[in-house]
């Protein structure tokens, strides 16, 4: 068993600081294991969006609701993850469903499911996205009172 004195069997050395991140960041792009990491990672932003939420409540965060008094189609994104780090994960759904859709789809990205969207020609691709954030807009005017339906 050659090799440098110190490196791991990865070759990544022993001791140095970042390389336990770097294999870390490196494990969370593919497989189970990345599930777990970037479903670990969320959950852990999630519960500490929550814990901060009880203790001081911002507010409205959103510049163009702020300055307009409009959502943007991602308004919600912020209580998705202070309502999941609460566990009222119905909650979390209702107040913005483009945003849960969304960490849903990175926290599972690693299983490979990507290869299917980027075989989508690009045009349909911006059809689907524009659709989705059209829904997600409509959705917010109506859950915040502005649009009657």
């Amino acid at each position: 068993m050659g090799g440098t004195p110190g490196a791991s069997a990865a070759g990544t050395p022993r001791g140095v600081p970042g390389a336990l991140a770097r294999r870390t960041l490196t494990a969370a792009r593919r497989g189970p294991r990345g599930v777990l990491l970037r479903l670990a990672a969320l959950t852990a932003a999630a519960v500490g969006a929550a814990v901060v939420h009880r203790a001081h409540d911002p507010g409205v965060l959103c510049p163009l609701r702020t300055v307009t008094g409009l959502p943007c189609p991602l308004c919600g994104g912020t209580t998705v993850f202070v309502e999941l780090g609460s566990g009222r994960p119905v909650q979390a759904a209702l107040a913005s469903p483009a945003v849960l859709a969304g960490a849903l789809g990175l926290v599972l990205a690693p299983l490979g499911g990507g290869g299917r969207w980027w075989a989508l020609a690009p045009r349909t691709r911006a059809w689907l996205l524009g659709t989705a954030l059209v829904g997600s807009e409509l959705w917010q005017l109506a859950r915040l009172g502005l649009l009657r339906v």
